[in-house]
């Protein structure tokens, strides 16, 4: 096995064998030897979203290491379930294999290939609902960020008529919630504004799919753009030889705003 695990080019039989000898009992690495599946978990959560993170940058030269990252999980996941003589590498693969074939009738079937992307997304969605047994929001993951997983349930139950007819009536809610909030702030203890403010959020994300944005990059370009103007307004501190914490919110909101309309400039 050593032979194959420090030989360049072995591919995934070299990163499967090294995985196997990086777990083995005897003679594996004692860290990897006391990892179960809840202790990697947050691993793989992470290191996925560095890949769409090098995505969202455009950083390809990164993409590559970061995928091989993602896929060091996947295998890391595989070789303790085949311990526990669950499934491996190849049973997951197989399993995964057979489901795009499943669900592209179109190419691996008679079905018909004449159909708009929309309309080959709304027969995955429906190829998804038969393979599922329990209710309709049964099967969205509880480990996705929360803004997501709203994104996902709200679609579960507008596919079976559970939502607002159009987006005004989603603006109309908003409001409502909002006024809400500001009772609760002023009228009410900490576990009921969370409460209120949870309830905002999901009407946001709910006003997001109304709209057809993204949520999840909206709020991450949002997150970019406050980086981009905090760091100029850094800067332009430190040309007058000072730090935010030797100003105050007067001065770093004038150079906030000579940030915004420089950028609206260009």
């Amino acid at each position: 096995m050593d032979d194959i695990c420090t030989t360049p080019g072995g591919g995934l039989p070299r990163l499967l064998a090294i995985m196997a000898r990086l777990r083995d009992p005897e003679t594996g690495c004692p860290w990897d030897i006391e990892q179960d599946f809840a202790s990697i978990a947050p691993y793989t959560i992470e290191e996925a979203y560095e890949v769409a993170d090098a995505i969202e940058r455009g950083a390809w030269d990164e993409l590559e290491g970061e995928l091989g990252d993602l896929l060091l999980q996947v295998v890391y996941h595989a070789r303790m379930a085949e311990e526990e003589g669950r499934f491996d590498f190849h049973s997951i693969a197989e399993r995964v294999a057979q489901k795009m074939v499943d669900r592209h009738p179109h190419i691996w079937g008679d079905a018909s290939r004449d159909k708009s992307a929309d309309q080959q997304v709304a027969d995955w969605e429906a190829a998804k609902a038969r393979e599922r047994t329990g209710g309709v929001l049964d099967g969205v993951a509880l480990g996705l960020p929360a803004l997501l997983r709203a994104v996902k349930l709200q679609n579960r139950a507008a596919r079976v008529g559970f939502d607002w007819p159009e987006t005004g009536m989603v603006l109309d809610k908003l409001r409502e919630e909002a006024a809400e909030l500001v009772e609760a702030r002023e009228t009410l203890g900490p576990e009921q504004i969370a409460e209120e403010m949870g309830d905002m959020l999901f009407v946001m994300a709910n006003l997001a799919r109304h709209l057809g944005v993204e949520p999840e990059g909206a709020l991450r370009a949002a997150n970019a753009k406050f980086e981009r103007r905090f760091e100029a307004v850094e800067a332009g501190l430190a040309a007058k030889g000072r730090t935010p914490a030797e100003s105050d919110l007067a001065e770093m909101d004038a150079l906030w705003d000579a940030t915004k309309r420089a950028e609206k400039r260009a």
